[in-house]
């Protein structure tokens, strides 16, 4: 119950320094805080852990690769943002990582496995 109570915090912690970063000067690190590798620390360390090196090299190279998916999703987005609403574009654009996301995992699993 502690460990769900600290990440709870933690995740809102995060959300309030979005906020606040979102109405500084500068507005655009707010872009900066999520991509902080939270759950790549996590990740790595669970599979160094419990697989081996050459695992944990593999799943490297994935990460390395699923940039692909999140640049698909900005790039979209900002191309969204000027023809829809907010709501709309955003949807969309995470419909945008889906598909890359689905076709890098495709793409992963037929040449890597």
């Amino acid at each position: 119950m502690t460990g769900l109570l600290l990440k709870a915090l933690t995740g809102a912690l995060v959300v309030i320094l979005i906020g606040v970063l979102s109405k500084t000067r500068n507005y655009y690190i707010a872009g900066l805080v999520p991509l902080f590798p939270t759950f790549a620390l996590i990740a790595h360390y669970i599979v160094g852990t419990e697989r081996n090196i050459e695992a944990l090299r593999t799943t490297i190279i994935f990460g390395l690769w699923a940039v692909i998916p999140y640049t698909a999703y900005l790039i979209s987005l900002y191309f969204f943002i000027g023809s829809m609403k907010l709501h709309y574009a955003l949807f969309g654009a995470v419909v945008c990582w889906s598909l890359a996301a689905w076709l890098l995992i495709s793409l992963w699993t037929r040449f890597h496995a």
